[in-house]
């Protein structure tokens, strides 16, 4: 008989955190085009994109796959919540990839986009996976909320919850007229699915919102 020691699960820690999706629209049209070698070095120049953004502005990447990515920020902050740079480096997102996306459009005829989606809210921090692929991950009610508005989001748009938006305001009373990322505009609430109740909903929003 042989005994297999299984080691114990360490307890998970609580953070309360800005959680950020972003994926990549017009992905599945892209894949159904091209050859999927020729579908690589796009993925990864994409994902590049959101790598150096959510590194600049402090953020923690938990997960990257095919065509998008889930981060945290304030995750390592304690005093902190990571509104004010999800919210930069979402918009970072937006501004890299709108050149990156206007080259594919003119070299391929490839149309894309970025969705960002953001919520802060208290999430666990712990290890998930088999033994010998255990990765460290973000998990709960906010990072669900977060992944539901990247997905309501349209193409070179961030969408961020009531929480984002009363945390950005805290902070500009707090230091004063701080200048913001970009504009934001209230849209109305939001159903989201799987849960209850509607959302209060900002955004930095794509140009066809504000033509409306």
């Amino acid at each position: 008989m042989t005994v297999t020691r299984v080691p114990r699960s360490r307890a998970a820690k609580t953070r309360r955190v800005t959680v950020l999706f972003a994926d990549l629209r017009g992905y599945t049209a892209m894949a159904e085009r091209l050859p999927p070698a020729s579908v690589i070095p796009l993925l990864d120049e994409f994902l590049a994109v959101l790598g150096r953004a959510t590194l600049l502005h402090g953020g923690q990447i938990f997960h990257m796959a095919g065509d998008g990515m889930m981060a945290g920020f304030g995750v390592g902050d304690p005093a902190g919540d990571g509104a004010h740079e999800a919210l930069a480096a979402g918009h970072a997102m937006l501004k890299e990839f709108g050149v990156v996306a206007a080259r594919w459009r003119n070299d391929m005829s490839i149309e894309t986009g970025i969705g960002v989606g953001l919520h802060l809210g208290e999430v666990a921090l712990g290890s998930l996976g088999p033994p010998g692929n255990r990765r460290t991950t973000l998990v709960g009610d906010t990072v669900n909320v977060a992944s539901r508005l990247c997905g309501r989001a349209r193409a070179g748009e961030v969408l961020l919850s009531c929480t984002v938006a009363a945390a950005l305001d805290a902070e500009r009373a707090q230091k004063g007229s701080e200048s913001m990322p970009a504009a934001i505009l209230q849209l109305p609430q939001f159903a989201l699915r799987g849960r209850s109740e509607p959302l209060d909903i900002w955004c930095i929003p794509a140009p066809e919102r504000v033509a409306l």
